[in-house]
């Protein structure tokens, strides 16, 4: 078995390549798994391969690390947070709370649209400009987990291949899936974590189907609705749901042969949103063009931007929103931690097949069957398994 990486050449490399291709296939070792998170290679665990850089790092490194802006430990901390490990939650829990102080001061943007709209060209487009602008950007893309393998393809940072090589720019791609909170918890404490950081504009892409717009727009300031031309008349516009929650609309991939039917979408945009509230109190929702490809109506949408940011902030919606959304960010962890400590209480969990199998036959209903369950549940007797969250004496790993 090899104890090292072998590094080979792609079948699809390019005769004529330069200087921005840069990618290889890498072989990999057998059994080596996520080194994050403490899974270390057999190689390197027995001593005979020297690690390039620290496997485990403690809570200490991880708060020094991103406070720099070191973005490699920023990528090792959202990867903690993204674990489903209870003993890893404890730990993100414990660096997030003492990196927390830090956040607060970026402006952040959520950007949804249908797939196929342009959302992740746009997001590159405008990422470089604001670079361009003396910014610190970081991109979050959401991406569907799949309901049968439970895996997420995680291929936006594809589409951003030039923002991906700039040093102010950071993108994360996360799967929408998981435990302990999915993408309501790990990707509001994703977004902390690159406040933290120093990154000042975080721009949030959707995977632009389901919930996932409604749970975006809790943790955002400023909500963009990303859309193509052709997408229904007046009345189909407003029987979508998603246009009511946003601050601006934006008909993209207006240029060349597109460009006249982008302005017709537009007026008729323009006339939906009159029938509809607009999403922020006191702001008025407008539909903008813009071109991804030829960069034209990014600038006027960044000062949409920086007015909507004045406007909100001038008149206290700004700061009122974001105390909504910590307390439904708060709401939302009560639920989640009730549901997990009920579901993994040990007598819940040995009564719980003879009740589903009543229910199944048609002994009980399933009214009757929560009513049995939850009678059968004793809240002090959770308590009592519960760990302090922030007193690491029985993390070995984090130390302080």
């Amino acid at each position: 078995m090899a104890q090292k990486y072998s590094v080979s050449k792609p079948s699809w490399v390019p005769e004529e390549k330069d200087e921005k291709f840069a990618c290889s296939v890498m072989g990999g070792i057998e059994g080596i798994k996520d080194t994050t998170v403490g899974n270390i290679n057999p190689a390197i665990q027995s001593g005979k391969l020297r690690p390039k850089r620290r496997m485990v790092l403690t809570e200490d490194e991880y708060v020094e690390g991103v406070a720099n802006g070191d973005r490699m430990t920023l990528s090792r901390a959202i990867t903690l947070i993204e674990s489903n490990s209870p003993r890893h939650f404890k730990k993100a829990q414990r660096v997030l709370q003492r990196l927390l102080p830090r956040t607060g001061k970026a402006l952040r943007i959520g950007i949804t649209g249908v797939p196929g709209a342009g959302k992740s060209t746009m997001i590159e487009a405008l990422g470089n400009m604001l670079c361009d602008e003396g910014h610190r950007v970081a991109i979050l893309t959401v991406d569907p987990t799949s309901s049968v393998t439970k895996g997420s393809i995680l291929g936006d940072k594809t589409r951003m291949g030039t923002l991906s090589r700039r040093p102010e720019a950071f993108i994360r791609p996360s799967p929408a899936g998981g435990t302990l909170g999915g993408v309501a918890r790990k990707s509001r404490e994703t977004m902390l974590m690159c406040e933290a950081a120093g990154y000042d504009i975080i721009l949030i892409e959707t995977v632009g189907v389901g919930q996932s717009e409604t749970t975006v727009r809790s943790m955002v300031d400023f909500f963009m609705l990303v859309v193509l031309t052709g997408a229904g008349d007046e009345l189909q516009g407003i029987k979508k749901g998603i246009m009511e929650l946003a601050d601006a609309i934006v008909v993209n991939k207006a240029d060349g042969d597109n460009l006249t039917k982008a302005k017709v979408a537009r007026g008729e945009f323009e006339r939906m949103i009159e029938y509809i509230r607009p999403a922020t109190p006191g702001w008025p929702t407008h539909a903008y063009l813009a071109s991804a490809i030829e960069k034209t109506g990014l600038k006027e949408l960044w000062e949409v931007m920086q007015a909507f940011e004045q406007m909100t902030k001038k008149s206290g919606v700004f700061q009122k929103r974001r105390d909504g959304q910590l307390l439904d960010w708060m709401h939302s962890m009560i639920d989640e931690h009730l549901h997990n400590l009920f579901l993994e209480d040990p007598v819940i969990k040995g009564r719980m097949p003879e009740v589903k199998e009543a229910v199944l036959g048609g002994t009980i209903s399933p009214t009757q069957a929560v009513a049995e369950l939850i009678h059968m549940f004793d809240v002090q007797r959770a308590a009592a398994r519960q760990d302090d969250l922030f007193h690491p004496r029985e993390d070995k790993g984090g130390g302080r």
